[in-house]
């Protein structure tokens, strides 16, 4: 049977008197990869800052692993198993790679665990970044800081993975790039939630997607499902 790993049931959030999402219904499943889609401005962001706590609920909940996180700062969530790569990737300035990327550990090294495994992982999934790892993080290239964003988040050894706007800003090559090491996560049981305006490249990965409109989900399904749909086809793939 699926587990569920994450539900919002009906979630309203504001920012002061506007209310920007409006009865977010939607579900992740252990093993999935979900793609939330939509237009700049859509509330797609917003959603994933409320699931790691970074906006306040105005109403409904958030259960993750059966339990309700609503409540719950951020670091709390982070404890629980929920890692986020920021959009605009959020590098620490003055940091290297290796140095950004074990700074993500500072939750959990009091009991000691070792690292060293945690950055052999990543540095196979992201051979750059090891070549590199000396090298200042804000002095990569694009591509290479949206690996390394991703790598930090991984580092905290998550449960649940939110990517927001991978592809933002990268030629379409290096985009097509990260995508690739995306699935390869994703392969590997990793549940994923994200967050993209690439609905091509998005919809390549996920099992599943849901279509955000002016904070109110508008259609959800099977990726090919909602790929294929006139809607989607005619506002987000061109034809």
């Amino acid at each position: 049977m699926d587990i569920i790993v994450l539900v919002c049931d009906d979630l309203t959030v504001a920012h002061g008197d506007v209310v920007v999402l409006h009865g977010i219904t939607l579900s992740v499943q252990t093993g999935e990869t979900v793609a939330l889609l939509g237009a700049n401005g859509a509330g797609k962001t917003t959603l994933l800052h409320t699931i790691s706590g970074l906006n306040e609920v105005r109403s409904g909940d958030i259960t993750f692993e059966g339990k309700s996180i609503a409540r719950l700062s951020s670091d709390r969530r982070v404890a629980l198993g929920i890692a986020q790569a920021p959009e605009g990737r959020r590098i620490f300035p003055g940091l290297t790679v290796e140095e950004n990327l074990i700074l993500a550990t500072v939750s959990w090294r009091r009991w000691h665990q070792s690292i060293a495994d945690d950055l052999a992982r990543v540095f196979e999934l992201f051979p750059r970044l090891k070549e590199r790892r000396r090298q200042l993080g804000w002095s990569l290239s694009g591509g290479e800081q949206q690996m390394l964003a991703i790598g930090r988040a991984l580092m905290s050894r998550p449960r649940l993975l939110l990517l927001d706007e991978p592809s933002l800003g990268l030629a379409p090559r290096l985009a097509e790039e990260v995508y690739e090491r995306i699935t390869q996560i994703g392969d590997a049981g990793l549940t994923i939630l994200v967050v993209e305006q690439n609905t091509v490249l998005a919809l390549a990965v996920a099992d599943r997607a849901y279509v955000l409109e002016n904070g109110r989900i508008v259609l959800e399904g099977p990726a090919d499902k909602v790929k294929h749909n006139a809607r989607v086809r005619e506002a987000y793939l061109g034809r």
